[in-house]
């Protein structure tokens, strides 16, 4: 098999038919990850013997007929979702030794269907960063160009199916964390509606913002893995009830925020996205230009309010009832020093942030001035969607950096500037490779971004293979 062009639904069709078992599935990529995972690094623990049981036992379910669309197919987790007996550690030094005590509901809904878990990937510490360099556990490579990153937080579950180590994998998507690494990488990532999956078991960063989502090669495995872990969860207050997505597509109408798109988008990229627009338009697309004027403060309200949660969240980590202690005198030096140690410098640099927005003083003027900010981006989507079926443009402004590249804060949170727009709205997106530029005579993948109204999803898949195919 090669797994450098297998899809999940091929991998389906093969399972079913026995042309391989899905022990000899699940092998082929462990070997994978134990000749290539030293120089990338996606892996931060790989489950050599369970994932064999894993597939034992799919390969049972299969004979016995009653495989499901994943029975047996070799998924990667980022490490910051919960599976019952294992380290989760969101890449952080605080939770280095932490073991979940439950299942994630996206974990449930996997085991259910006879999925393998191959292990759990890097990502930035406690998901905070567009490069998965501040990981405890150290940087992931781009398999694309190993000299540069991979983007992040999912840094580790883009680089496992890029580089051929995963047929699928979960990241989370707090202000682009899937799509952004996987333009970076040149696989597919899907954040979904806010509350259509489950955030029960996914450590929270930022709660107004988080979703989990797939990566995958494909639009179709996209797809297939979404509707695997959607659905409403009573465990999730936050999660939408259950409802069917509507399959129609209202036109082929897409629009296209030109304002923003010129404020620090590489030229080369954009000269791909217009490239892509002219393919689009060739099979029957009508490309609209509009007007969403408050996006260009989506990154400075993004940069608020997600500090801001994150500060209020990661209260948790005391020192007190898990992971990381670190002994003291009192109380509050206990705090200090746990945290001091355990928490890396751009995570306590979020705190910090975070905290004074929400300080007494400054609250009015930093974070509910954010928030109400939050709801003219929100209004703008809305009547955008009035006129076109998907607001487009590229998932990232540049191609993958290399390391040490923005070491300047602000540098690279501006590298989030195309994809915190569908966080703060709440709608879904999906990144999709829409071809490659030159840096240094190596050729770099970009992505398409398709952002579509609230709960419609398969707008994404619909436009999302039209994206693929031309």
């Amino acid at each position: 098999m090669d797994l450098s062009k297998l899809t999940l639904a091929q991998a389906r069709k093969d399972l079913d038919a026995k042309k391989y078992s899905a022990l000899d599935l699940t092998n082929a990529y462990l070997d994978a990850i134990e000749k290539k995972d030293g120089e990338i690094h996606a892996y931060i623990e790989v489950w050599k013997d369970s994932a064999r049981e894993e597939a034992k036992k799919a390969d049972a379910l299969i004979a016995s007929g009653k495989s499901q669309q994943l029975t047996g197919i070799p998924l990667a987790i980022k490490d910051n979702m919960l599976i019952e007996g294992r380290i989760a550690s969101s890449a952080s030094k605080i939770l280095e030794h932490y073991r979940a005590s439950y299942d994630a509901t996206v974990i449930e809904k996997l085991k259910a269907q006879g999925a393998v878990f191959l292990g759990r990937t890097n990502m930035d510490d406690s998901a905070m960063g567009s490069s998965t360099e501040t990981s405890f556990y150290g940087p992931t490579k781009n398999p694309r160009d190993t000299t540069r990153v991979p983007g992040g937080s999912s840094g580790g579950s883009a680089a496992a199916v890029a580089g051929g180590m995963a047929l699928a994998s979960l990241g989370s998507d707090t202000g682009g964390s899937i799509r952004q690494p996987a333009a970076l990488t040149g696989v597919v990532g899907m954040k979904p509606t806010y509350g259509e999956v489950s955030r029960y078991g996914l450590m929270a960063l930022a709660s107004s913002l988080d979703q989990i989502g797939p990566f995958s090669k494909t639009v179709e495995d996209a797809h297939i893995l979404f509707n695997a872990i959607r659905g409403h969860d009573p465990k999730d207050s936050t999660s939408l009830p259950d409802a069917p997505l509507s399959a129609e597509r209202k036109s082929k109408t897409i629009g296209v925020p030109r304002a923003f798109l010129a404020k620090g988008c590489d030229a080369d990229v954009l000269t791909a996205f217009e490239h892509k627009l002219s393919e689009l338009r060739s099979k029957g697309y009508e490309v609209l230009d509009i007007e969403m004027p408050n996006l260009q403060y989506s990154l400075a309200v993004y940069y608020i309010i997600q500090p801001a949660e994150a500060s209020t969240n990661l209260a948790r980590y005391d020192g007190i009832r898990y992971g990381l202690s670190l002994p003291a005198d009192t109380i509050g030096e206990v705090y200090t020093k746990t945290r001091g140690a355990g928490f890396g410098r751009e995570v306590r640099r979020r705190i910090l942030i975070g905290t004074f927005v929400l300080s007494s003083g400054y609250a009015d003027a930093y974070y509910r001035k954010a928030r109400a900010v939050r709801e003219l981006i929100r209004a703008d989507f809305a009547k955008a969607f009035e006129a076109v079926c998907a607001v487009v443009m590229p998932t990232t402004p540049s191609p993958a950096f290399k390391f040490g590249e923005k070491s300047d804060p602000l540098s690279m949170y501006a590298e989030d500037i195309f994809a915190t727009p569908a966080n703060l709205a709440g709608v879904p997106a999906i990144s999709v490779p829409m071809g490659n530029v030159q840096r240094d005579g190596k050729d770099l993948p970009v992505g398409f971004q398709i952002i579509a109204s609230h709960r419609e999803e398969e707008v994404l898949f619909s436009v999302g293979k039209d994206v693929e195919s031309a």
